[in-house]
């Protein structure tokens, strides 16, 4: 064999070789693309058991997890609300509930989950209709919120979920809604002093009687 049939021999196994990474690359770039989604999982579910890194808490492992906040540009203000997004699957063997949320009470009020949210043993679960209400400070995007999750069976975990801006694949879900301003109050309008001399509205003037019996 020729050195240049040598030469193209090899360029072409490595070729082959690189086509399983490439198509890899492919699919992870898509999947990360076809659903939007945010890193927590590695700072928020990953625990050391003293014997190696877990991932999970309790059984249940959360995959996304993130606060929608404003516009771009904009901000909700203190007061206001926001809705929280969170995908999990629980690898226990008994099914369980999502029956609660809090959030730090420095940061806001509540979080209201309309109704338990039933989790299936190996099933996407993604919570609809969740708010955190009441935030103390306005939200622009970039903060972290801490929220405890409480299940029925699985227990509390607690997690720092990111605030993600309303833009991009993120433009097509909903706000939240927003309370409404209570009206300012409308002053009564003064009353005008009485002009000096004139009497008052109170002062009925005297009829002259006595004048009219005396002329008669």
């Amino acid at each position: 064999m020729t050195s240049s049939s040598r030469r193209r021999v090899i360029a072409v196994a490595a070729l082959l070789a690189a086509i399983p990474a490439l198509a890899a690359c492919g699919a992870g770039f898509d999947a990360n693309t076809n659903m939007p989604y945010s890193p927590t999982e590695a700072g928020v579910l990953i625990e050391n058991t003293g014997s190696g890194m877990s991932y999970g808490k309790n059984g249940v492992m959360i995959s996304q997890a993130f606060v929608l906040g404003p516009d771009s540009g904009q901000q909700i203000a203190a007061g206001g609300s926001a809705p929280v997004y969170l995908t999990l699957v629980s690898h226990n063997k008994n099914p369980d509930s999502l029956t609660s949320i809090t959030a730090n009470e420095q940061q806001a009020v509540r979080v209201n989950v309309p109704n338990p949210i039933e989790v299936q043993p190996g099933t996407l679960v993604k919570t609809p209709g969740v708010t955190v209400e009441g935030l103390t400070q306005p939200l622009r995007g970039g903060e972290t919120l801490q929220l405890t999750l409480q299940f029925k069976n699985a227990g509390a975990i607690a997690l720092d979920v990111p605030v993600i801006t309303r833009s991009r694949e993120f433009a097509s879900l909903p706000p939240a809604p927003q309370p409404s301003a209570s009206p300012s109050e409308t002053p009564m309008p003064a009353e005008s002093p009485a002009p000096s001399g004139s009497p008052s509205p109170d002062t009925t003037p005297e009829t002259p009687d006595q004048d009219l019996n005396e002329q008669t």
